[in-house]
């Protein structure tokens, strides 16, 4: 239910209609934003505690006086609350919600179904063939894991290309580390206990695997293999050291995470560590945002909501904190299907883990307030260079976009846009512009056209003006951003060229201004230079790859085309069937001759042709 038109929204008649039912409701402002999305087992006990006089925390106090509407959503279930609640949370990222970023999957250890078992770094879905260990906070994790299996166990690593062609041994086998199953240097039934008993050490079985290899020793030993039995005497000695770095060793090998909540200099940071099968995988760190007023312990909660709904719940989560809800980990292990349990005072070797988690959490943080404070005060002077707003909540919200131009001779001309904003670059606001239409190699009407088609958005309302606009280039580029700006009717202040020094050598760049004021040369030792640099060089660089990128696409194109008996009909025909150029060119001439339209002759030449 919601209220449509604002000016005739009436709190009071609004609870009043409200259910005692389970749901999910959503703050709004005047202009349409959703400020804050929430679940409740009680929607009308809920949105109502918002409205008391005394507001829980400042933030939640500048929220509700902001709110013009209110919408809510009724659910079947608390636990369906609390999936659609973070679903909401993830696609709206409202203002006065905590947010979490997470937008990298966590990796994964693959042993694969082949016959000869293959381990691998992995991510992805975890639905297909073989067995899938994790997940792991990190791909280190993952990569140290490999090795301690090739040194214990000699799984081999190897692509299935590269294992179905070898006719010797590899490397690895030389050092050690794979039994080449390749070359029959074992037998498949060996290797297949081996690969076995690797699985069992990655759920945890490392006692038993201990005794099976001693007693395997033994028996080689008294039938005087003695090769064999030194083979498993250095096994053993392998594990034993892997064993003996892992001190921290759980009895009754759950899997379990370790969440703490640690605060300082006004952040926040959650550290998650993880058990799998016993062995301590390390940990991973995550810094919050929009947790002003908030304590610890909704810090915990919010994250163990928004983390466990895309991720695996273990069979425990220790916490630093009582969660203010006791019920969640019950609501997240109903919606997966699946059981844990929350411990807030852990005893024993779960103790230790939240202590390490806990000085692992303060190190962090540490070390984000540190890098913090570099990256603001570069961004304050840069503030002070360029005579901008030096106030700390300004400077936060600085945003500023970088522009240039790509191209090789006028072939597959592309402009970059950068974006760098809260002190660091963005990535995800990256954007590329196909250039088309011009003079080739014309670089002021390409720089026309993007800004004319970026800032138009601008003059139309449909986007936000950033505070500082950087242009990669002299007069001529800061001139033609100049002439766009004033058709659209923008501010032109915000204009900035940086011109490349002799030799484009960093530190020797001048800075020329649209608006009439004087070129300035900052210095090689201004901090200000420096970030500029920076933001001018992501910007090349994202121009380069990109332009680099569409011609390939093109000449791969017309390589296609050029060979006789290739037309547009077989060249599309090629594309699909091999998902692109670099299929169709590492096809073999049987393959090819599976399209139709491509007989064995063609797919001949087609196939030397692009060798």
């Amino acid at each position: 239910m919601s209220e449509p038109e604002t000016s005739a929204f009436d709190i009071k008649e609004f609870l009043a209609r409200l259910p005692h039912l389970p749901g999910v409701y959503r703050h709004i402002d005047v202009a349409g934003e959703v400020l804050y999305v929430g679940k409740a087992r009680d929607l009308k006990k809920r949105v109502a505690s918002y409205f008391q006089k005394t507001p829980s925390s400042p933030r939640i106090g500048h929220m509700v006086a902001r709110v013009t509407n209110i919408e809510v959503t009724v659910t079947r279930s608390e636990a369906e609350a609390l999936i659609l609640e973070n679903n909401l949370i993830k696609s709206l990222r409202p203002r006065y919600n905590i947010l979490f970023r997470d937008d990298k999957s966590y990796p994964y250890l693959m042993l694969s179904a082949h016959a000869a078992p293959r381990i691998a770094y992995y991510r992805g879905s975890t639905q297909k063939k073989g067995q899938f260990f994790g997940p792991y906070p990190s791909a280190w994790a993952v990569r140290e894991t490999i090795q301690i299996l090739q040194k214990v166990f000699r799984l081999r690593t190897c692509e299935d290309s590269v294992y179905s062609n070898r006719s010797r041994p590899c490397l690895l086998h030389q050092i050690g580390c794979c039994s080449a199953p390749c070359v029959d240097e074992i037998s498949s039934e060996a290797y297949a206990q081996d690969a076995d008993r690797a699985a069992r050490f990655l759920n945890g079985e490392t006692q038993q695997i201990m005794g099976d290899l001693e007693a395997r020793m033994l028996l080689a030993s008294q039938a005087l293999e003695f090769e064999q039995a030194a083979l498993l005497r250095d096994q053993m000695g392998a594990l034993a050291k892997v064993l003996h770095q892992q001190t921290m060793e759980d009895a009754d090998q759950s899997d379990t995470d370790i969440i703490v909540v640690a605060s300082a200099g006004g952040r926040v940071c959650v550290n998650l560590a993880m058990v799998r099968g016993g062995r301590h995988l390390g940990d991973r760190a995550f810094f919050p945002t929009h947790t002003d007023g908030d304590s610890a312990a909704q810090v915990l909660e919010v994250f163990i909501a928004q983390h466990y709904l895309d991720h695996p719940l273990p069979a425990a989560v220790v916490g630093s904190h009582a969660l203010p809800d006791a019920e969640l980990i019950d609501l997240l292990a109903e919606s997966r299907s699946s059981k844990s349990r929350f411990i807030s005072r852990p005893q024993g070797v779960r103790r230790a883990w939240l202590e390490q988690a806990t000085r692992n959490a303060e190190m962090a943080l540490a070390n984000a307030l540190s890098e913090t404070g570099a990256r603001s005060a570069r961004t304050l002077a840069l503030a002070e260079a360029l005579e901008l707003d030096t106030d700390p909540v300004v400077l936060e919200a600085l945003h500023i976009e970088c522009f240039d131009i790509s191209h090789t001779a006028g072939e597959a001309t592309q402009a970059s846009c950068v974006v760098f904003a809260h002190h660091a670059m963005q990535p995800s606001l990256y954007r590329r512009y196909n250039i088309a239409g011009i003079t080739p190699g014309d670089d002021y009407a390409a720089m026309r056209q993007v800004l004319t088609r970026r800032f138009g958005k601008v003059a139309d309302g449909e986007a936000v003006m950033p505070g500082l606009v950087l242009i990669d280039g002299g007069k001529g580029q800061v001139e033609i951003a100049r002439q766009v700006f004033v058709e659209l009717g923008l501010d032109i202040g915000v204009l900035v060229g940086v011109a490349k020094g002799d030799h484009r050598k960093v530190g020797l760049e001048t800075l020329i201004f649209a608006d009439g004021r004087a070129s300035q040369a900052l210095g090689q030792e201004s901090a200000a230079l420096m970030l500029i640099a920076q933001i001018r060089d992501e910007a090349h660089r994202f121009a380069i790859t990109g332009m680099r990128a569409k011609r390939a696409k093109t000449r791969n194109v017309s390589r296609l085309e050029d060979i006789d008996g290739i037309g547009a009909k077989r060249r599309q025909r090629l594309l699909a069937r091999f998902g692109g150029f670099s299929g169709v060119a590492n096809a073999s001439i049987e393959d090819l001759t599976s399209v139709e339209g491509i007989s064995p002759e063609l797919a001949e030449r087609l196939y030397f042709a692009l060798r």
